[in-house]
């Protein structure tokens, strides 16, 4: 009894400290948020059944958009940051499409730049520069740049801000954090989902053709069934640019670049794990639009399983490596032998967050859960301390 207890409310606190954290930015009346999830996991194994083969294993913790990039966030960027990024007009809060690779680089450096980071990524003329356009290839970091990474070659290693890669982009939108496995579809599913089915049609799963279609892209909230982390609309809506290009080597400026997720007007096939197309950097098309990842706003020391949150999966992430007598937990204040100072540290420190606005790193707490939860909380880890006390037969 007391065991199921336990569990039941444990399910229950894990609940409570699930959330996404938005990012403010731009300034005064022309800003906007960037809403972001947080990827944890670190090291998770990698899928062998999509394209490409293997993908989604990311050695590290990352935050993804949850939302496609608007048209009103292009908008306040260019005004802000003459950027002269060109898209298709439909509403300020659907996705923004016809902006190509170059663009969306563009638009990410932008970010980085106006919340003091360094740019992702590396252009020969900046805005307001003679010889600017917003679609010139974006160039190669080299070893004499700061930040320079010789793994990827296209990414500035100390942006904050950045176009997810081929990896990042799948395990965000296929993998289950919960039960270790990779979907066929970024709805938490193998099964196809329910698409539109006529104009209009309120009741879907994702923004897709199926026996009917919308005239254009859903707004970007209005996407249908969320990812397992969280993210909505990486199948269907509109396609989404990736940072990597088709080879995998980001070695080339002028390599097609990857795109995947569908889009409202193709069937559901295009929405799945298997399906990467790739275009020019500057090729620009009303069915493609992008979305923006981030690196973590804060290392959460007691966050041992990476999300951002000290939470109850935290305590699972402890007790696993425990029992394994393993040497080795993600964020260990302590490092060396997993023991009881983990556990108490994570006690302690329960229901903190890596949360954050206006592009700042901030340790913000979560939303106070009712008293009921706040009871189960108490009672597992009375239940939990209780288990580390009892001497061994």
């Amino acid at each position: 009894m007391k065991t199921t207890t336990a569990l039941a409310c444990l399910s229950l606190a894990l609940l409570y400290n699930s959330a996404a954290y938005a990012d403010t930015l731009g300034s005064g009346a022309n800003t906007f948020d960037i809403e972001f999830v947080p990827i944890g996991n670190p090291g998770n194994l990698a899928d062998t059944t999509g394209n490409p083969n293997s993908a989604g294993s990311v050695p590290y913790s990352y935050r993804m958009g949850q939302f496609e990039i608007s048209e009103q966030m292009i908008d306040v960027a260019d005004a802000l940051g003459g950027l002269g990024i060109t898209k298709d007009i439909r509403g300020s809060d659907k996705p923004a499409t016809s902006v190509s690779w170059n663009e969306a680089a563009r638009f990410v450096n932008w970010l980085n730049m106006s919340s003091g980071s360094l740019p992702a990524y590396r252009f020969s003329f900046q805005p307001g520069e003679v010889g600017y356009s917003a679609n010139a290839n974006a160039e190669l970091w080299t070893s004499s740049d700061v930040g320079y990474d010789p793994n990827n070659l296209y990414r500035n290693r100390l942006a904050r801000y950045f176009l997810p890669s081929a990896d990042e982009w799948y395990k965000a939108a296929y993998y289950d954090p919960t039960s270790g496995a990779y979907y066929n579809y970024p709805t938490g599913s193998d099964d196809v989902p329910d698409g539109i089915d006529f104009a209009g049609d309120p009741n879907f799963e994702a923004v897709f053709f199926d026996s009917g279609s919308n005239p254009q892209p859903n707004d970007i909230t209005n996407v249908g069934v969320l990812s397992p982390y969280g993210t909505a609309g990486q199948g269907g809506n509109v396609w989404e640019w990736e940072e990597t290009d088709s080879s995998l080597l980001n070695d080339s400026t002028a390599s097609p670049r990857g795109f995947r997720g569908g889009n409202w007007q193709l069937g559901s096939g295009f929405l799945a794990s298997s399906i990467r197309i790739s275009a020019g950097p500057s090729d620009e098309n009303s069915g493609i639009g992008f979305r923006v990842a981030s690196i973590p706003l804060h290392v959460l020391d007691g966050d041992y399983n990476g999300n951002n949150t000290i939470d109850a999966a935290d305590y699972t992430a402890w007790r696993d490596a425990m029992t394994a007598g393993s040497t080795s937990l993600a964020n260990d204040p302590t490092p060396g032998t997993v023991d009881e100072s983990d556990f108490l540290y994570w006690r302690n420190h329960f229901g903190e967050s890596a949360g954050g606005g206006s592009g700042a790193s901030v340790l913000a707490g979560v939303p106070e859960p009712s008293t009921w939860p706040l009871l189960c909380i108490g009672v597992v880890l009375l239940e939990v301390a209780g288990a580390l006390r009892k001497p061994v037969a």
